[in-house]
């Protein structure tokens, strides 16, 4: 295991002593991270403790440390997962070739964009839940989105360090412009558009961490198969942060399913208008919330048939999660994907394309596979529960603004319809100013430690073996 160096100003465990230029440029950085972070982190609570954990260390076993820490002062730092030793390039036409310690020329360009991106949704999923704290159901929710808060900048300056040291004058100035932009600012927004959706309530909170950070989770795990080793080998470590992320949106909407049964229990009733007299989350308004973030989420993934996506494949830039042991050819220089496009008459017809150019959509395939696991859990609550009520996913054509199915009305199925028609039922599918109205009622904060507010359940346990009432966060 590599151990982690705190005793420097920028905890790290990839030798920054070593490099003096290096160090000192993300020493310049650094107070305009700290800038950003006190502007537009969650700033109201910069003088309360908050019991989080430290990475310090970059295995699986024993990697972090818990402790109780005010968030200004929490060590941000540069974490890269161990090398493999001989590893070698696992995809596009460079396999089996030794990985790469520096970004090709050839493919700079390629390389920077990726990690801009990806590095922009880090800072940009802070500043959408700047105030969640003053609604919190619990402390121990408070806590897990303050981790969570904290980790994502973390994984700033993981995006940071590669940019300043492999990519120049170019990189250090993508870095400057990374705290530049700002979740829904109109002038200056994050490049993705998702990523400036507000998020003013814990319902939507859990269903960004659920299917937004699962993007995330996919992203990284692409970027982790990267023939570029040090890309690589960040992408690595990350995901053993992000795991957390995923955890609190499925456990959160889990919680949620399961005292709204509670409820409907209680009242011996299913109708959406006694649940909510009762202050729970209806089911139909769940189910709205989680068609209006997954669908949000489906064009973070990109266009289905994309030169681009062929060329980062080709070129070893960006390959497919779990690339070596989820797949026989690794190459894909002439396979093909067989993908269902409009017909332009209000039909779909069957197009196949190149495998190389359809892996943005393979991609989005394993990603939809893989939200279908957490409902098929909600379904399971439900149905013992002895109600007829199935949570699902809307269709990955529906509400898209990006690819072949981009600005085709359908319906939650995918079946294409009139303009009219998506119009006229769309309040029925996505929160309506109503809904939005009453779960705004429902955020209510609640911080005497155990106690939960109304409309969520109380998790399972607490964290890292401690009680659930647990004083996770010192409100001053």
């Amino acid at each position: 295991m590599s151990a982690i160096d705190y005793s420097e100003k920028i905890p790290n465990n990839v030798n920054l002593a070593n490099d003096r230029t290096l160090q000192r440029a993300l020493e310049h950085w650094q107070p305009r991270f700290l800038d950003w972070w006190r502007e537009m982190g969650p700033n109201d609570f910069a003088s309360v403790d908050v019991y989080l954990r430290t990475a310090v260390g970059v295995d699986a076993q024993g990697w972090a440390h818990y402790g109780t820490v005010k968030m200004p002062d929490y060590r941000w730092g540069i974490f890269l997962a161990d090398p493999i030793a001989d590893r070698t390039i696992g995809f596009g036409d460079s396999f089996g070739q030794p990985v790469w310690q520096q970004v090709p020329g050839e493919f700079r360009s390629q390389f920077r964009r990726l990690i801009v991106t990806q590095g922009d949704t880090e800072p940009a999923s802070v500043e959408q839940q700047h105030r969640l704290g003053h609604t919190c159901p619990s402390l121990y929710d408070l806590r897990n989105l303050f981790q969570i808060n904290v980790e994502e900048g973390r994984h700033l300056w993981a995006m940071v360090y590669i940019l300043h040291a492999y990519f120049g004058r170019d990189g250090r100035e993508e870095a400057e412009e990374l705290l530049a932009r700002h979740s829904g600012d109109v002038d200056k927004p994050r490049i993705l558009g998702t990523f400036n959706e507000p998020i003013l309530d814990w319902l939507s909170f859990f269903c960004f961490c659920y299917f937004t950070d699962r993007d995330g989770k996919f992203q990284l795990k692409s970027l982790a198969e990267s023939s570029f080793d040090p890309l690589a080998r960040t992408c690595r470590f990350m995901l053993t942060e992000e795991a957390h992320h995923m955890f609190v949106g499925e456990t959160g909407l889990g919680r949620v399913v399961k005292r709204t049964l509670e409820v409907m229990k209680e009242t011996g009733s299913d109708d959406p208008q006694e649940i909510r007299r009762h202050g729970a989350v209806d089911l139909p308004l769940l189910q709205r919330h989680l068609s209006f973030w997954f669908s949000s989420s489906l064009d973070l993934f990109g266009s289905e048939i994309s030169s681009n996506a062929a060329t980062t494949f080709a070129s070893g830039i960006k390959g497919r999660p779990d690339e070596t042991t989820q797949y026989q050819d690794h190459v894909c220089a002439d396979s093909s994907f067989e993908i269902e496009v409009p017909d332009g008459k209000g039909g779909v017809i069957k197009d196949t394309s190149p495998m190389r150019n359809a892996m943005n959509e393979v991609l989005r395939l394993s990603y939809v596979k893989d939200c279908e696991i957490g409902l098929k859990r909600w379904n399971m609550q439900i149905k013992r529960a002895g109600y007829n009520f199935e949570l699902k996913l809307p269709s990955n054509r529906f509400r898209r603004a990006i690819g072949t199915w981009a600005n085709i009305p359908t319906d939650l199925e995918g079946r294409p319809i009139s303009r009219e028609e998506y119009d006229s039922r769309m309040p029925g599918w996505l929160p309506s100013a109503s809904d939005k109205d009453y779960v705004k009622s429902l955020m209510q904060r609640v911080v005497e430690p155990g106690k939960m507010a109304a409309w969520i359940a109380p998790p399972e346990r607490g964290v890292n073996n401690l009680p659930v009432d647990y004083e996770y966060v010192r409100l001053n």
